[in-house]
């Protein structure tokens, strides 16, 4: 049997935690680059398309269709993520952020660049208070689960019928809603994605941070839209 030191005995659980720690900084590095590169060409892709009116139109057009491809992207990158290459899973991400993007370029003709980039900035500040909140909390946000999820469905349903009833009283409703929800859901998906890494025993796989990457990416992008409702202000 091999003789070990108390001391070093002591020391393993130490350099353990370490590098637990620092597996789990490089896994969420990861999936904030991701998601900070999908908005980065959801901007862009966004302000290209709105540079052209004649583009916008088509867009407008056919925008149940890129509706129903979004969610197809979401779906096949979620259901089929344990089989998915990392290159796979990146290139179907940067597709579903493109399609993101071309949508979003309708928003330019319907609010004014002011108020969409106050929108961005108040998501941005919102997301990164809630995303740190998430990271450092001892307490456990499994209980939000079910508030968040009948939230979502709500904002859902009232969505849908917002596009035949325009209500300025219920886009105000789905604005506030829409905030309390994806802030949630923003503080919950990260404290779940640290927990989904050490289940999966820290992996550092590629599909796995981008799988992530789309979580966070989504809930800034429904919490840009739900205060864009609240402080956008329309063109004339």
């Amino acid at each position: 049997m091999a003789w070990e030191s108390p001391g070093f005995r002591m020391a393993r659980p130490a350099v353990s935690d370490v590098l637990v720690q620092e597996s789990r900084r490089a896994f969420m590095s990861r999936v904030y680059g991701w998601m900070f590169a999908g908005l980065a060409v959801t901007g862009v892709v966004a302000l290209f398309i709105a540079a052209s009116p004649q583009l916008v139109m088509q867009i407008a057009q056919f925008r149940w269709l890129l509706f129903f491809a979004q969610l197809g992207l979401v779906f096949a990158l979620s259901g089929m993520a344990n089989r998915l290459s990392g290159a796979v899973a990146g290139a179907l991400f940067l597709a579903y952020s493109v399609l993101t993007g071309l949508t979003f370029s309708v928003l330019f003709y319907v609010y004014t660049s002011g108020s969409i980039a106050n929108a961005f900035l108040m998501s941005a500040g919102a997301f990164g208070a809630m995303s740190v909140f998430g990271t450092v909390t001892k307490k456990d946000l499994s209980g939000w689960s079910t508030f968040l999820f009948m939230g979502l469905i709500g904002i859902f349903v009232a969505s849908i019928v917002q596009v035949f009833v325009q209500s300025p009283m219920m886009n105000f409703v789905l604005g506030c809603a829409g905030v309390l929800v994806f802030a949630g859901l923003t503080a919950y998906d990260t404290q779940k994605l640290r927990e989904m890494h050490a289940e999966s025993g820290y992996s550092s796989a590629a599909t796995l941070s981008i799988v992530g990457a789309l979580t966070l990416y989504l809930d800034f992008i429904n919490l840009f839209i739900s205060l864009l409702r609240l402080v956008g202000v329309r063109r004339d």
